[in-house]
């Protein structure tokens, strides 16, 4: 069952693009059928590696069937959400996909959240059958003994059939779920805008939005981004991201869509990362800026640089300082720098050959998306003009679970003229703050709600940031905009030390003055030694300016 050959894949260095079919085929109603397509072409290629093992596409599809069987049999019903639990591993990825199979809906769940957060997501979606391991099962005890609405918990582990005896809901191992060997039910066709996966964001500002994601989603993000990244079989792609983070999933369906390998990890040190990409010959690596940073910071040796053809930046602004530090690192690579939201799970991504001329853009629409810039009003921007990044397309995902008054306010008809009689056509409206040049290259200014206003001018803190960055005398640095009572806001920049350093207050304030005009040089700096980040790595800017608020209107800061 298991292939424990070495990582290095027959074939040479050539890179060879097989046909593929496209989502909205005769296999295209189902996400699940993406790893099914890839096991027909490359069998004994393999699809997951983890630990040091691997497992080819013909035992991952054999593994799909077998677990899809046993949800069914535990009487998995079409739509029911299915809940993954779990650290990186072969069955948590397996789960997935055997939910979909099974007609199911699977709902991953970020394994850094806490027991509350993790309740909350069980009960807003009505999760029927969660997979987990014992040690989290355990630590749900409380969440789970009233208001759930289990039927059953899979565990895994071989202390699995201990793991529940208290709960009032049945247990079983992974193995009693597997246990019947393939299943005979093969995968269950759905229809392409049927409910395949609810992703959580981040409750920063709230409770956590659940947002629902499509089968058509799924295959065509999977199309467009294997396009543009140029991924095919002899690709062997590490997934650090976790599976409820979009860029995370996208990772999976990327590698199944092309036939590549995808390498899981869950690393606890920066250094791990660079230990793996040299062991499993990684070819591509997707991340987030916190990661980036203290990537660039490490020596890399050249076994485990050598192999890279690419490297990908989403969920926020890559500081200049920092992509330089990689394109040196990684000479070899392209560097894709990239745009998203969930509620359109992949929007824009700068080619290549631009970074050198437009490092600040975000590119512009992936394949299969179209981006607009708009005015509040509904009409479009001029070039070079401000306005709301709106994405149109089939990746514009179902709307919140739950939640019609949040989805009426962020899913609404797309900008501009609409012809004839036919219904609008539904985009999402981000919140972003973007212009577009003349070229049609976007160029990504703020949340809008992140904006700073101080004394009467608009700052980005995006702009402020780069500066911090370009200085050398930080490690990593946020900029917020607190109350107060002359300014309106006062501009506040969070920084934490480089390594094994202080933080020279007085020199970053020397050059913020050098840098930038009187009325964005920061009003004060704040020495931190870490930020605050939440389960998805993304820094908590709303928790941080809400802390700093109080502290300064206090007056103790």
């Amino acid at each position: 069952m298991i292939d424990q050959s070495s990582p290095a894949l027959s074939g040479g260095s050539a890179r060879h693009h097989a046909k593929r079919r496209r989502p909205g085929g005769k296999r295209g109603e189902n996400v699940a059928n993406l790893p099914l397509d890839a096991a027909e072409r490359y069998p004994d290629r393999p699809a997951l590696r983890f630990e040091g093992v691997g497992l080819n596409y013909a035992q991952f599809v054999e593994a799909v069937q077998a677990a899809a069987g046993g949800l069914l049999r535990l009487g998995l019903n079409p739509g029911d959400p299915v809940a993954v639990y779990l650290d990186k591993c072969f069955e948590a990825v397996i789960a997935l996909f055997a939910a979909v199979a099974a007609g199911g809906v699977f709902v991953p769940i970020n394994p850094l959240l806490k027991p509350r957060q993790v309740g909350y997501i069980l009960r807003d979606c009505d999760v029927r059958i969660l997979v987990t391991s014992a040690i989290r099962l355990q630590g749900l005890g409380e969440e789970l003994s009233s208001g759930s609405d289990l039927d059953a918990a899979v565990v895994t582990g071989a202390e699995g059939r201990l793991a529940g005896a208290s709960l009032p809901f049945s247990t079983l191992t992974w193995g009693d779920l597997t246990s019947s060997g393939r299943a005979n039910a093969g995968v269950k066709e759905r229809d392409l805008d049927d409910l395949a996966a609810i992703l959580y964001t981040s409750g920063s500002t709230g409770l956590p939005k659940g947002v629902m994601i499509s089968h058509r989603n799924l295959c065509v993000g999977a199309e467009s981004v294997t396009t543009y990244l140029v991924n095919d079989a002899s690709d062997r792609i590490l997934s650090v991201l976790p599976f409820s983070f979009d860029a995370g999933l996208s990772q999976l369906t990327t590698a199944f869509y092309s036939g590549a390998c995808c390498v899981l990890m869950n690393y606890l040190l920066p250094r791990d990362v660079v230990r793996l990409c040299a062991a499993e010959r990684i070819t591509g690596i997707t991340g987030v800026p916190p990661l980036w940073i203290q990537l660039a910071q490490l020596e890399w040796p050249r076994d485990a640089s050598e192999s890279l053809r690419y490297f990908a930046n989403t969920g926020g602004h890559m500081p200049r300082q920092t992509l330089d530090r990689l394109r040196a690192i990684f000479p070899e690579a392209k560097p894709f720098l990239m745009y998203g939201l969930t509620e359109a799970f992949r929007s824009t991504y700068l080619d290549p050959a631009e970074v050198e001329r437009r490092p600040d853009s975000i590119g512009k629409a992936i394949p299969n998306a179209e981006i607009l810039v708009a005015r509040s009003d509904g009409s479009l921007c001029d070039p070079g003009e401000t306005g709301e990044l709106v994405h149109c397309g089939p990746l514009v995902t179902l709307g919140y679970w739950n939640d019609p008054v949040r989805t009426a306010e962020r899913f609404r008809p797309r900008p501009g003229p609409v012809g004839g009689d036919a219904d609008p056509e539904i985009a999402v409206w981000s919140g972003d703050s973007v212009r577009m040049d003349e070229e049609g290259f976007l160029y990504f200014i703020g949340r809008r709600d992140g904006m700073i206003k101080t004394s009467g001018y608009r700052v980005s803190p995006t702009e402020v940031e780069e500066v911090a960055y370009d200085s050398g005398l930080i490690g990593e640095a946020i900029a917020l905009g607190v109350p107060h009572p002359v300014l309106g806001q006062a501009i506040v920049v969070v920084a934490t030390p480089p390594a094994g350093q202080a933080l020279d207050v007085e020199a970053l304030l020397t050059r913020f003055r050098r840098d930038l005009p009187g009325f964005m040089v920061p009003h004060r700096i704040v020495a931190r030694d870490a930020l605050p980040r939440n389960a998805n790595g993304k820094l908590e800017r709303e928790a941080l300016t809400a802390e700093l608020s109080e502290i300064f209107m206090a007056g103790e800061a």
